[in-house]
């Protein structure tokens, strides 16, 4: 009773001070002498002002009123239930009955320095070809080109080589899938591994044949199944230079809906393998078949330290323009690059396909008669019904001086008298029957050609940096150096078309349950590559190496291969056959739960207070994980925290991010009367809320526990779940409405409403720190697409749509509205006619400048539908948006019209966003998907597609087999700061710090691990914090990697760091992030990064570690400049 009678004492004495105050301000105003001075009246605009303020006070003075009358309850309540509160925090009760934590306020700063801000605003160097110019100049039709229907009629000059001989270089290869129509494993028992062998035998009869080979997949699982001899041969082959690898990646990638994380660990494992097992190190890039190609990967390749590189798969249109102006060949540079040293060297092929009637010249019905394995009596022939001929004497001159006809015409589309010609297609040279029809054929006309100098050509076998240093000798200039007047360009080569109007937009989509499960198992890597090496580099620290498991390092590797694999360009594609999925979906999850095992044993040891105590036991492990997935096409089933009475449960949070972060953290628990308390026994308030068992039922035996908590960067936290005898936090006040199909209209508007009124609060309060409202309309609409009803219909590949989308509209189905309001979060859910779940929920801290989108979609009854979400807005932003290139870079889109709908679709690894002078509105995405800009004001993405036919282009199925999926978004609105109206530049744009943050937070969720309970009780545990001081919040830890011992299953003592500085646009208004940010001019010292760890070597190297720089002081800084994701070689102990 007396605590009560303080507070209301105290309570009015503030009150009172707040009244006095405000009447001493107005009688100061009203009275000061200066104001009199100039005549007693104040101009009209003043007094305005002055209203507006007094406003302002007294809707202040009723807030703090209010907040009295909360901490005045919650003392009262708090003396009721003994419960203990936080020091200098104490919560209080919403009007809905929940309990709210009051803001934390410690000061935080957003310190960006000018100069880290003078990047995105700065000038570019100019290029000579920008992609964006070319869209707008062609005219993207088709006309007939004779035998090169999508080009033109060749000429040339017979003379034209009198003084400088055409140079040929016949490139022979075969191009694996490491599964598509097969599984890979299937694929090399069936194929790949006869290739290999046959290869042994067959450039070892001929030291002119050449041969280059891409996927390390197959090549390391036939150099495992190889004796010692087969291996010697295969060796001496590279080393002497008649076979060489190209690219060198675990796979050739996709790059349209990989991410940069994982696009750069499939060539570090490539490049890894090759080091450790052959000493080699790639020079030249191949890429031959992903739809479309990506500026990412130059940069990529270039920061590996490779020299040139080759893409195939562009709009034809565009390859038409370029062989017409003879810039096939040019240097690919980035659009953000102040300077020059972004250039790669590049070579698109000019013709319809990599395979043998499209690489010799113009005309696919010459070029098949020089396909030798087309020969009669084979299995197959020549779609043009002329077979090739066998070369023979009497034949040999005729043959000869077709095929050169043929590589004249297609030396004029380039700059230089080298010429590459490709021979091969899929998993060509499987027989030893095609090595012989092939080699000895093209052998006896390269004897003719060369040993006829009136011919002038030098025809030979080559690999392909056989081909790129005869065209740096030819034109004088160094390996990767530009030839005078060769073009520069920047920009990429979405979206592709192969012929007509049949665009390949759709893949960008297909499938969405495997993209999403990639980017969780991703993200999963990462995290467990970081804790492994620190839990390692601490166990060497502390000397307790041999008691701690490094033997997880295998299932390190085991996820590094599976994640690799998947990024082949037929795997998160969406774009194999159904059981190649399954056995795509096996591997990802197998690799799942081996890193989830990296995690929580890595956990443990770091989390122990008493290494002393520490013991692992492989059959009874300490932690539990966060959730599990019964099989590899299931949702996610979080792991459910049972409390006891008899004692508490402990919960173990990993933030696997560089920066701070306040989160919310929802586990699952099985009693109402829960408690959670910090790691020195503080309470925290919580959220508790129903858990649903269907569409309109809350389970009675589960519930949902919400809390935030504040995690350093890395951090394992620790805390602790009790069940109590009074409930000190109330659940949620739950609106259910079940509507039937009649009242679907009424739904639909009531759901428009809710979600309008959701989202302008939220807008609202981003705004509110600087005393400015803004207010900004958007309106989500669910679309359907249908298919065409031609011969040619969409596809795993293709997206050919029956004109534009309708209004999803279902009557076959009931339809739910849940609306949760509460003191941690608001949340709206909805069931849309069981197609579609939505869920929509705003946090606090980084996260609750941003609204967390679920849609949980299912259209397995659907037939030969894609379903959309349309975001409509009254930003102003014209036919211009914004979609990134892998996670990495932005990259700027305009909206034709004289293209069809299917062309102005674009992939969307991470994020899209649309602006005008004002605003910004970014979609962040957790998984890759679809997405366009049609209208004004719009952003569009397609989260779905169920096609019942194949769309011919090689697979030979439909899209039939969907899953139940969980898309998950962020969508985040920023105002362009007041003074900077400037819009972005035609090539570049960059998002703000929040941005990045809230797509980093997005995509690495808090890991929430609960200890298991033990029958000997639990040790004492600890916060494990690594680091010392946090990054610059311009820097991202990529990955923390260790690096493999000769010993493929275990780890040497080094460690790869790969960090990636962040640019970012200062022009949008700073927002209180939760955490103090601050930037350093691309400076950090490593030496003062990790805490209670010695650093003994730090060593700049290559971006896959092939190649090393000399060692720095171990006391160095680093330094990177924007966009700069570079390496380096540690020593941790």
């Amino acid at each position: 009773m007396k605590l009560r009678k303080q507070v209301t004492v105290c309570g009015g004495a503030i009150f009172c001070v707040a009244v006095f105050s405000l009447y001493l301000m107005l009688d100061r105003v009203q009275h000061d002498p200066a104001r009199r001075q100039n005549g007693g009246n104040f101009p009209r605009s003043q007094i305005s002002v002055l209203q507006n303020r007094i406003e302002q006070l007294e809707q202040l003075l009723e807030e703090n009123h209010q907040i009295i009358s909360h901490i005045k309850d919650s003392v009262m309540e708090l003396t009721d239930t003994g419960a203990v509160s936080p020091s200098g925090h104490l919560p209080f009760r919403s009007a809905n009955g929940s309990w709210v934590l009051p803001f934390d306020g410690r000061p935080t700063f957003l310190a960006v320095k000018p100069q880290d801000c003078q990047f995105a605003a700065g000038s570019r160097g100019q290029a000579d070809v920008q992609m964006l110019d070319v869209y707008s100049l062609l005219k993207f039709d088709n006309p007939d080109g004779g035998v090169w229907k999508q080009g033109f009629d060749i000429t040339y000059d017979p003379d034209e080589w009198d003084n400088e001989p055409l140079q040929v270089f016949v490139v022979p290869h075969s191009h694996n899938d490491p599964g598509w129509i097969k599984t890979f494993d299937k694929y090399f028992t069936d194929q790949t591994q006869h290739i290999l062998n046959n290869m042994v035998v067959k450039l070892a009869e001929d030291p002119r044949r050449k041969f280059i080979w891409s996927e390390i997949s197959f090549f390391s699982k036939w150099w495992e199944t190889a004796d010692v001899h087969k291996q010697e041969a295969m060796r001496k082959l590279i080393l002497g230079g008649q076979l060489e690898i190209v690219t060198g990646g675990w796979v050739m990638t996709d790059e349209a809906n990989v991410h940069y994380f994982a696009m750069i660990d499939q060539l570090i494992e490539g490049h890894q393998w090759l080091e450790r097992n052959l000493g080699i190190t790639p020079r030249s890039g191949w890429a031959v078949d992903p739809f479309g190609h990506s500026a990412t990967m130059p940069y990529l390749l270039k920061r590996a330290n490779l020299t040139s590189m080759l893409i195939q798969r562009v709009h034809y249109s565009i390859k038409k323009h370029f062989a017409s102006t003879r810039s096939l060949e040019f240097m690919w540079r980035q659009s953000w690059d102040t300077g020059s040293s972004t250039d790669m060297f590049c070579h698109m092929m000019p013709f319809y396909s990599y395979d043998v009637p499209h690489t010799c010249g113009p005309d696919p019905k010459i070029c098949c008669q020089f396909d030798f394995k087309r020969l009669p009596g084979g299995r197959i022939n020549c779609p043009w019904k002329v077979p090739p001929k066998a070369v023979v004497e009497a034949n040999v001159a005729e043959r000869a001086q077709l095929l050169l006809d043929q590589y004249r015409k297609k030396s004029k589309l380039y700059r230089s008298k080298v010429l590459l010609v490709p021979l091969g297609d899929d998993f060509r040279y499987d027989k030893a029957l095609e090595w012989d029809q092939q080699y000895i054929n093209y052998q006896k006309l390269f004897d003719y050609m060369n040993s006829h100098p009136e011919m002038h050509v030098q025809a030979q076998f080559g690999t392909l940096t056989d081909y790129f240093n005869a065209v740096y000798k030819a034109n004088g200039v160094a390996q990767g150096s530009r030839p005078a007047e060769f073009p520069v360009l920047s920009g990429d080569f979405f979206a592709y078309a192969d012929r007509e109007d049949h665009y390949w937009t759709g893949y960008f989509t297909s499938r969405p349950f495997y993209k999403s499960l990639d980017r969780v198992i991703e993200s999963h890597l990462r995290g467990a590559e970081i804790l492994y090496s620190l839990a390692v580099a601490n166990a060497r620290h502390a000397g307790m190496e041999g008691r701690y498991p490094v033997s997880d390092y295998a299932l390190l590797v085991d996820a590094r291969r599976s994640v690799g694999l998947f990024q082949h360009h037929d795997a998160i594609t969406g774009t194999a056959k159904e059981n190649v999925v399954i056995d795509y979906g096996t591997k990802l999850l197998r690799s799942l739960i081996g890193l989830k095992r990296v995690i929580i044993n890595a956990a443990h040891f770091l989390v122990m207070k008493n290494k002393e105590f520490y013991r692992f036991y492989q059959t009874e492990p300490f932690l539990e994980t966060d959730d599990r997935r019964a099989t590899q096409d299931s949702l996610p089933q979080r792991t459910l925290i049972e409390l006891d009475p008899a004692g508490p449960r402990y919960l173990v949070l990993f933030n696997p991010i560089e920066q701070e972060r306040l989160c919310a953290v929802t586990v699952l628990v099985n009693t109402v009367k829960v408690r959670v308390l910090t790691e020195d026994g503080q309470t925290l308030p919580v959220q508790l809320s129903a858990q649903w068992s269907s569409a309109s039922q809350m389970s009675a035996e589960v519930f949902e526990v919400r809390g935030k908590f504040h995690q350093r960067p890395r951090r394992l936290l620790c805390a602790r779940y009790e069940v109590i005898t009074v409930v000190c936090l109330t659940s949620l006040t739950l609106i259910s409405h079940l509507f039937n199909y009649s009242t679907l209209l009424l739904m639909c508007k009531c759901f428009s409403h809710l979600m309008n009124a959701l989202w302008s609060t939220l807008f609202v309060q981003i705004n509110k720190e600087n005393n400015t409202f803004s207010h900004l309309c958007v309106q989500m609409q669910f679309m359907v697409y249908g298919t065409r009803p031609s011969k040619d219909k969409s596809g795993a590949y293709l997206f050919l749509p029956d004109g534009k989308a309708k209004v999803l509209l279902s009557l076959s189905q009931r339809l739910y509205v849940r609306c949760l309001l509460a003191s941690q979060e608001a949340l709206i859910d909805s069931l849309l006619c069981i197609v579609l779940f939505h869920h929509a929920v705003v946090f606090s801290g980084v996260d609750g400048l941003s609204i967390d989108i679920t849609t949980m979609v299912d259209i397995r009854d659907q037939t030969n539908k894609e379903l959309a979400m349309r975001l409509v807005t009254d930003i102003q932003s014209g036919d211009v948006f914004y979609t990134d290139l892998n996670g990495f870079q932005m990259q700027p889109r305009r909206h034709y019209m004289k293209l069809p709908l299917q062309a102005n679709f674009y992939p969307m690894p991470s994020q899209a966003y649309i602006q005008d002078s004002h605003h910004r509105l970014t979609l962040h995405t957790a998984q890759s998907l679809g997405v366009s800009s049609l209208e004004n004001g719009q952003l569009e993405v397609i989260m779905d597609r169920r096609l019942m036919q194949d769309d011919n282009r090689g697979l030979g199925q439909g899209l039939k087999d969907n899953k139940k999926t969980g898309n998950r978004f962020r969508l985040l609105l920023e105002r362009r700061s007041m003074g900077n109206k400037m819009m972005d530049s035609a090539t570049n744009s960059f998002p703000s710090i929040l941005s990045h943050m809230t797509n980093t937070f997005l995509n690495h969720e808090a890991l929430a691990l609960p200890v298991l309970p033990k029958r000997r009780g639990i040790p004492p545990l600890q916060t494990f914090a690594p680091l010392k001081s946090i990054l610059p919040c311009d820097f991202h830890l990529l990955n923390l990697r260790s690096i493999q011992s000769q010993d493929p299953q275990s780890p040497s003592p080094y460690t790869a760091m790969i960090l990636h500085r962040l640019a970012v646009d200062c022009g949008l208004e700073a927002q209180n992030l939760g955490f103090n940010c601050t930037t350093t001019q691309g400076q950090l010292s490593v030496s003062g990064l990790f805490k209670n760890l010695d650093l003994q070597l730090l060593q700049p190297t290559s971006l896959t570690l092939m190649h090393s720089g000399a060692p720095l002081a171990n006391d160095s800084s680093i330094s990177l400049d924007p966009m700069e994701i570079s390496a380096f070689k540690l020593k941790l102990r």
